[in-house]
C-alpha cells in the first residue's frame, strides 16, 4: 500500500501550478497558454514525447516506463474553464473577468503534471503512459475530437482513465461504481407555431403561448408517467422565448431544453415521445411545430476490469475504507464518455472538500486535494503495469 505522505512533497509546486492556472482561465479550444504552460512543465520533466496541437490545443506526452515493454495506458485531464465572473475572492482569483475555473480543471491539470513529474523520475512501471491533456471538455466536444484525431491508435492507448473532483466529498476519500456513471446529454428545440393577432381579440388566433405552456406541463408526465420510476431521466425545460408587446399575441413561441438519461433506450423514447407529445398538444390548439434534438455526449460508462483497477489502485492509496465503490450514477455529463466508448477504462470521483458546487462563481479548488489525485494516477499506473 502506498502512502498519500508519498506525494506531499509535490503539493507545493503543484499548487503553483494550480492557483497559476486558475488565474489565467481560458475557455473551449482557446486554451493556448495552459496548453504551452503544459508543454514547457513536461520539457522540463525531462519528457522527450510530446505532441502538441491535438484538437486545435491538446496535448498528448508520453512516457516509457523503467520495467520493460507492455501496454500503454491514458491519463485524461481536461484544461478549460467556465465562462463565469468569479465571486470567490481568494488572492488566486481570476484576473480574466467573465472567465473562472468553475468545475476545477486547473486541479485536474495540476494533479497530472505533478504525477508526470513523479512517474518521469521513478519510471516505476513497465509500457508506457499516455498523459492527456484535453481542451473543450465543457463545450463537449473536446474529447470527441481528440479520439477522432486518432490519439487512441496513434500512441497505441489500450485503456483509458479519467477523475474528476466533487464538492461535498471529504478530502481524502473517493467514488466509483460500475457500468453507467453519468448520463447522456441531449437538448431539444421546439418551435411552437399559432397565428397572431390582437392581445384583445384572442378568439381570433392561436395562442402560441397557451399551446407552450400545455407542451411545458405535458413534457413532466413522460418523466412522472412513461418512464419506470426505478430508470433515471431528466426533462428539464431551460428556453422559453416569445412575444415583444403587451398588446399583441405572437404568432410563434419557443421552448428549449435538457434530456438526461442513463440508459440509451431512453434516449429513443425521449426524442420520439416530446415530438410526439408537442404536436399533438400543438395540433389540438390548431397550431403546429418544428422539432429538433441533438445527441450530444454519451452514457458515460465505466467497464468492469477497468473500474476494479480504478477501486484497487484508490484503495492502496486511502485503505478501504475511504472508497465508495457504489456510488450511484450522476445525472451530470461527461465528454470522456467518448473516451470510454474508444477504448475500455473508468472515471473515479475524488473528494474536494466543503467547497461552493461545481459550475458556482464561488467555486474553488481545495489545493488540499492535490497529494491525493497525484497519488491516485501514480497508484493507477503501478497497478496496472506492475514491471
Amino acid at each position: 500500500m502506498r502512502s498519500v505522505e508519498t506525494f506531499r512533497d509535490l503539493q507545493s509546486d503543484a499548487t503553483a501550478w494550480r492557483r497559476y492556472l486558475h488565474q489565467n482561465p481560458e475557455l473551449d479550444y482557446r486554451v493556448h497558454n495552459t496548453a504551452s504552460f503544459v508543454t514547457e512543465k513536461l520539457a522540463s520533466f525531462g519528457i522527450n514525447h510530446i505532441e502538441a496541437g491535438i484538437a486545435e490545443t491538446g496535448i498528448v506526452a508520453l512516457i516509457q516506463g523503467g520495467g520493460g515493454d507492455g501496454p500503454t495506458i491514458g491519463l485524461r485531464a481536461d484544461m478549460d474553464a467556465l465562462p463565469i465572473l468569479e465571486t470567490s475572492n481568494k488572492p488566486w482569483s481570476s484576473k480574466t473577468p467573465g472567465m473562472m475555473h468553475a468545475c476545477g480543471h486547473d486541479g485536474h491539470t495540476a494533479m497530472l503534471l505533478g504525477a508526470a513529474k513523479y512517474l518521469a523520475e521513478t519510471r516505476n512501471f513497465k509500457g508506457s503512459v499516455a498523459l492527456i491533456f484535453q481542451p473543450a471538455e465543457e463545450d463537449g466536444r473536446g474529447a470527441q475530437r481528440m479520439v477522432q484525431e486518432g490519439i487512441m491508435d496513434r500512441f497505441g492507448i489500450s485503456r483509458v482513465f479519467g477523475m474528476h473532483n466533487t464538492p461535498g466529498m471529504e478530502v481524502g476519500k473517493f467514488g466509483i461504481c460500475h457500468g453507467p456513471v453519468l448520463a447522456a446529454l441531449d437538448e431539444f428545440d421546439l418551435v411552437v407555431k399559432g397565428r397572431g393577432g390582437h392581445a384583445a381579440r384572442p378568439h381570433e388566433t392561436v395562442d402560441p403561448f397557451v399551446i407552450a405552456a400545455q407542451i411545458i406541463l405535458g413534457l413532466q408526465t413522460l418523466v412522472s408517467r412513461n418512464t419506470d420510476p426505478l430508470d433515471s431521466l431528466v426533462i428539464s425545460v431551460t428556453k422559453l422565448n416569445a412575444g415583444m408587446a403587451y398588446n399583441i399575441i405572437p404568432g410563434q413561441a419557443e421552448i428549449s431544453g435538457t434530456v438526461r438519461s442513463l440508459l440509451p433506450r431512453l434516449r429513443d423514447f425521449a426524442e420520439r415521445q416530446i415530438a410526439a407529445l408537442a404536436q399533438g398538444i400543438a395540433h389540438g390548439f390548431g397550431g403546429d411545430i418544428e422539432f429538433k434534438y441533438r445527441r450530444l455526449e454519451p452514457v458515460t460508462f465505466n467497464h468492469a476490469e477497468e473500474t476494479n483497477l480504478a477501486i484497487n489502485a484508490a484503495r492502496n492509496l486511502v485503505g478501504p475504507a475511504s472508497v465508495n465503490d457504489k456510488m450511484r450514477p450522476r445525472i451530470s455529463s461527461e465528454d470522456f464518455a467518448y473516451m470510454l466508448e474508444a477504448k475500455p477504462g473508468a472515471i473515479i470521483y475524488f473528494g474536494n472538500g466543503p467547497t461552493a458546487a461545481l459550475h458556482n462563481p464561488a467555486y474553488d479548488f481545495n489545493d488540499e486535494a492535490l497529494p491525493y489525485g497525484i497519488g491516485y494516477w501514480v497508484s493507477l499506473v503501478e497497478t496496472v503495469l506492475a514491471p
